[in-house]
């Protein structure tokens, strides 16, 4: 499994350890990934995600899922994040 944010794309970042005497040493920035299930109100049905913490907290800014995905960018949307995009597209125009 990858650490990598289902819905921004955040990644593991590397920088240094850099001590008083400016020492450097190599070390890797993780982002906080925690394992969600949101819900789809257009398709009336819940989904497994691994997303940042930061997502979740622009999910809810953004309205919920549903309102998330319409502005996501495609790039940073994982293989299951984009169909279940697509999905929820489709229910819209169907609507």
């Amino acid at each position: 499994m990858s650490r990598r944010c289902e819905l921004t794309g955040k990644g593991v970042m590397t920088g240094n350890n850099v001590s008083h005497a400016k020492n450097r040493t190599r070390r890797v920035f993780r982002p906080n990934l925690i394992d969600v299930t949101m819900a789809s109100e257009t398709l009336d049905r819940s989904f497994k995600f691994r997303v940042s913490a930061s997502a979740l907290r622009t999910v809810d800014h953004r309205g919920g899922l549903d309102a998330f995905m319409a502005k996501a960018k495609d790039s940073e949307l994982s293989i299951s994040a984009l169909k279940v995009k697509k999905d929820i597209a489709k229910a819209q125009a169907e609507a």
